[in-house]
Parts: C-alpha cells; sequence; structure tokens
C-alpha cells in the first residue's frame, strides 16, 4: 500500500476522474475525504473500497467557489483528521463557446470553480503542511492550458491559470518538504466527454498518436505516484496524460 496511514482530500471526488483517484486512494491505504457539491452515487463502492482495505472514507458536501463555505469545511476537515497528508484539487466544470459568444457569467463561473477553489483550499493546506514539514498537493489542469483550444478561452484559461499557481506555490513550501504538482489530462473518457458527439469525438482521437481516449484510471495511477513516497524529489511538475497529443 503506497498511501498506507495518510489521510487525502479530493475536491471533484464524487464521479468522472474524481471518482478513480477516490478509489485508487482508498485502495492504496489512505483515508479520503471527497469534496463535491453533490453527493456521489458511487458512495456505497467507496465505503467498500475502504472497508475492504481498513481504512476510512467521508462525503463532505461543499461549494468550493464560495471562500467562505470552503474555508470552514477544510478547516473542520482539518480538526476531524488531526492532519491532512494530500491534497487532490480536482474539481472542475466547462463552459464552452467560441470568445465572441462566451458570457462573463460562464468566464467567471469556470474560473471560481477551476482555479480560483484551488487558492482558496491550498491557502489553507499549504501552511498545515509547511507546519508538519511533509505533505503533496496536486492540481488537475489540462492539456489545454499549455495549448488552447477553440471555444475554450475559459477552461483553458483556468487551466494554464492552475499551472502557473502550481509552480509558485511550489517554491514556496518546498524547503519545508511540501511537494507541489500538477497533472495534465489530454482526451479522457469521463461524462464530460461523453456529451461531444460521434465526430468530434473521432477528430479528437485522430489528433492523438496512441489514437485512443485515455481512461480515468490512467490519471488516477499518476495521482498516486505524485502522492506517494515515490515521488518524493518530485515538485513543481506538470506531468502531462495524453497520449502524446500535445507532442
Amino acid at each position: 500500500m503506497l498511501l498506507k496511514g495518510k489521510k487525502a482530500i479530493i475536491t471533484g471526488g464524487a464521479r468522472g476522474i474524481g471518482k478513480e483517484i477516490v478509489l485508487c486512494f482508498l485502495k492504496e491505504g489512505a483515508s479520503v475525504y471527497i469534496i463535491d457539491l453533490l453527493e456521489s452515487e458511487f458512495m456505497h463502492e467507496f465505503e467498500e473500497m475502504a472497508k475492504s482495505n481498513g481504512v476510512e472514507v467521508f462525503f463532505k458536501q461543499s461549494d468550493v467557489s464560495n471562500e467562505e463555505i470552503i474555508s470552514a469545511c477544510i478547516n473542520e476537515i482539518l480538526t476531524e483528521s488531526a492532519g491532512i497528508d494530500i491534497l487532490v484539487n480536482n474539481a472542475g466544470i466547462t463552459r464552452d463557446n467560441l470568445l465572441f459568444k462566451m458570457t462573463s457569467e460562464d468566464w467567471e463561473k469556470v474560473m471560481r470553480i477551476n482555479l480560483t477553489s484551488a487558492f482558496y483550499i491550498s491557502k489553507i493546506i499549504a501552511p498545515h503542511m509547511r507546519k508538519r514539514k511533509t505533505g503533496s498537493i496536486i492540481n488537475m489542469a489540462s492539456v489545454v492550458g499549455i495549448t488552447g483550444n477553440i471555444g475554450q478561452v475559459n477552461y483553458s484559461a483556468s487551466k494554464a491559470g492552475l499551472i502557473g499557481l502550481t509552480k509558485s506555490i511550489s517554491k514556496e513550501v518546498a524547503s519545508k518538504g511540501v511537494r507541489v504538482n500538477a497533472i495534465a489530462p489530454g482526451f479522457i473518457q469521463t461524462g464530460m466527454t461523453a456529451k461531444l458527439g460521434e465526430k468530434i469525438i473521432e477528430s479528437y482521437i485522430n489528433l492523438i498518436p496512441l489514437k485512443r481516449m485515455g481512461d480515468p484510471k490512467e490519471i488516477a495511477t499518476v495521482a498516486l505516484f505524485l502522492a506517494s513516497d515515490l515521488a518524493s524529489y518530485v515538485t513543481g511538475q506538470v506531468i502531462r496524460v495524453d497520449g502524446g497529443m500535445a507532442i
């Protein structure tokens, strides 16, 4: 068990990539606090995985885009857990449109959930980890935060901002033994991408050297690596998991 005895917070852990990270961490011996706006339909699966591995899983309903609400939630978790070892800022949404059609509301909502929430949470967790002189923060970026993408100026900007946040925080906390890294997934098979039409999916796959979509489990295993002591000398990095899409 690579995370035996560790305690983790995973935002947006109710479904998609977040769900697979939760299951992976539970399997590897970590107790997990899931933060999401809606309770997961997979809670029974989470609880069974936790039970079979002698750990615990907790669900906290919270709005990551509201500083007062999410700060209260994080402080409550810190009190209950007596210490957090891993933070995964995974919560994210899309509100796609071309620049000249995009509303200010769609811009701001994506920014608040995808980027600003990571600032709110890290602002509390990073000092906590510094005091303990250990910890791993993992931010879920995206390959489009590196390359940009038509119709995703808000999403791409939020993920590019998350990469900058990752690199900057990593420099602030490294001397205290805290590591901060980002994962940049490519075209991953989730509920978010399932809404796209067949022609759009096919056009994306044609851009990927491995000629397939990624599986959320393939993102979870990279998160596991970054959360574990296997990555004890890795910080400030952006790891692309994109099948070669952004080569």
